[in-house]
């Protein structure tokens, strides 16, 4: 078994977005990985997630100590991530795996797609210690910080470091500008002194915390008045800074990584970025964390379906495969759509990412946007796209002998981590109003639609006008009822994702003609557009194999699963 050759939806990504001088190196990377999370690291997860971290307040002569004991499977899952594959490092540094530059941001998120199959719960700190680096480097002074971001981006066990981001308070979970946590300078000048209790602190025994305080002369019951901060656990002279840990979650999922909460009592803090621009600099974290979401999400939903599969394929009912059988067929189809389309949503942003990185300001405007699209969706689905895996496999779906329950309870952190779907829907409003995010988006989409070629042309017409029924609908919104814009906000979110996913696999299907390498990526894009339209493709179900697998099939077989049929009735529509 191996998970990155198992996946057609991974190959199609590598070859449409990936520099051949990058898939040089990043091949033989996600094979060894692909190997390893199907054996070593899968079975290390399992094992992490029975045993659950526990924590140690005071050591046998009653010292404050606040230690989290890990089971050694966990610790091996953390050499893995950090050490042996780099995966917080990847958008960092130069030198890992072959490149003499820093990778492009996809090559770190295809990794961490691949390693997450395995293991979900560690992605959490993977993705805060990349993301603090990511802060610290964007916000912080370079003199100040220079130590702190390299030892979070280092792949030395003996050096590295990881991070967390302290938001969530009793209070003030989605709501900033309620934070009571308070910021007052140091006595002797060199930094401030942080008090305060942090309600959901995951990673709580990270080496550096961003989190956020009230500072004096802010502005009261806003977010202006909320500043940037740098706690780090262990100060200069080797003392543990002044927070406790109080407790350890007893969460449903990612049972193998610890949450908490934390109390601040006076500890030591730096300041990161301008003191008002706290939370608009802490958004910058929180976005980065949020497409990291996304990409975890497909994760599980790529393993899921996989498991599903398997286990169909395996599994004979009243003399029959249950693959063979039509309604599981059926089932499995928009299962296995979904985990494609929302890899390509993930690939897609992730290039973008990287030239708004670069200074391209209309990149920079069409990630805001995407970002929490892709959060809201793709999350949301995974729980559905897991649910219904699990109950595939039957009884030993619900066992936690198998891994299918294990996605299951996962999965539904995504949707909650880092905002729940309700406050990403309102933050796409949000970019609505302040920047037409809908329009930048769809305005990106028409530019990748027109490129298509003619084998694409139904796909292609059919898009253009669903573009612009959004573009009018989101127009609509904005200049009506503004309670009426909110109460429909999540579902026009959901509208725009798997209009942007209907896109996207129909660019993954154009490159893929282009290379001559079959027609199997136009049958997919074709399924998922009939799909999203409420309406079953069976050619899809038949090519199922093709589908799943990636083999490919016939110029003919493609054409018939085309929407032309169900455009000209208006059923697309």
């Amino acid at each position: 078994m191996n998970f990155t050759h198992r996946d057609p939806a991974l190959h199609a990504v590598l070859d449409r977005w990936i520099a051949p001088s990058d898939r040089a190196l990043l091949d033989p990377l996600l094979d060894r990985l692909g190997a390893d999370a199907a054996g070593r690291l899968d079975t290390l997860a399992a094992t992490a997630d029975k045993n659950p971290p526990t924590l140690e307040q005071f050591d046998r002569d009653g010292t404050r100590v606040d230690r989290i004991a890990y089971h050694p499977a966990y610790l091996e899952l953390c050499r893995a991530a950090y050490s042996e594959y780099g995966l917080s490092a990847l958008s960092h540094r130069a030198g890992l795996h072959g490149w003499d530059t820093v990778p492009p941001h996809l090559v770190k998120y295809l990794a961490s797609y691949v390693f997450v199959q395995a293991e979900f719960g560690l992605a959490c700190p993977v993705s805060m210690t990349d993301a603090a680096a990511r802060t610290l480097r964007m916000f912080g002074d370079p003199e100040v910080f220079a130590p702190w971001i390299d030892a979070l981006s280092s792949t030395d066990p003996d050096r590295s470091m990881t991070g967390a981001m302290f938001m969530t308070e009793i209070q003030a979970g989605t709501d900033i500008a309620r934070t009571e946590t308070q910021a007052v300078p140091d006595s002797d000048g060199t930094g401030w002194r942080l008090t305060g209790r942090k309600w959901f602190a995951s990673n709580p025994d990270a080496d550096v915390v961003v989190t956020l305080a009230r500072f004096p002369g802010g502005a009261p019951g806003s977010t202006r008045g909320v500043g940037m901060f740098m706690v780090p656990r262990t100060l200069g002279n080797g003392d543990h800074n002044a927070y406790t840990i109080d407790r350890l979650k007893d969460k449903m999922g990612t049972r193998s990584m610890p949450s908490g909460e934390v109390t601040l009592h006076g500890a030591y803090a730096l300041q990161v970025g301008d003191l008002d621009r706290g939370f608009r600099q802490m958004a910058e974290m929180v976005n980065t964390s949020r497409l990291s979401n996304a990409m975890r999400s497909a994760a599980l939903m790529r393993r899921a379906v996989r498991e599903a599969v398997d286990h169909v394929r395996s599994r004979e009912v009243f003399g029959k495969r249950l693959f063979d059988q039509p309604l599981m067929r059926a089932t499995l189809l928009p299962l296995a759509l979904d985990a494609e389309a929302a890899l390509a949503l993930v690939a897609y942003s992730s290039t973008r990412l990287q030239a708004a990185d670069a200074g391209d300001p209309e990149a920079r405007s069409l990630v805001r946007i995407l970002t929490p699209v892709a959060k809201h969706h793709v999350c949301k689905r995974a729980r559905s796209v897991t649910g219904e895996s699990m109950e595939i496999r039957g009884g030993n779906g619900y066992i936690e002998d198998w891994v299918s329950a294990r996605l299951l309870r996962d999965a539904h952190l995504g949707s909650i981590w880092e905002g729940s779907s309700n406050v990403i829907a309102l933050d796409v409003l949000r970019c609505m109003r302040k920047a037409d995010g809908h329009r930048t988006l769809a305005g990106a989409m028409r530019t990748v639609l027109a490129a298509l070629g003619d084998d694409c042309a139904d796909g292609r017409d059919e898009l253009a006008h669903r573009w612009d029924v959004l573009e009018e609908r989101g127009d609509r919104m904005l200049s009506g009822d503004d309670d009426v814009a909110q109460a429909e906000c999540a579902r026009y979110t959901d509208d725009l994702a798997r209009t942007t996913m209907a896109t996207l696999l129909y660019d993954l299907a154009d490159d893929a003609l282009a290379r001559g390498a079959g027609h199997r990526s136009l049958l997919v894009a074709h399924a998922y557009l009939t799909g999203i339209a409420g309406q079953p493709c069976r050619v899809a179900t038949t090519h199922l194999d093709a589908v799943v697998d990636g083999t490919d099939v016939s110029r003919d077989a493609a054409s018939a699963a085309s929407p032309r049929a169900l455009t000209t009735t208006g059923a697309l529509r």
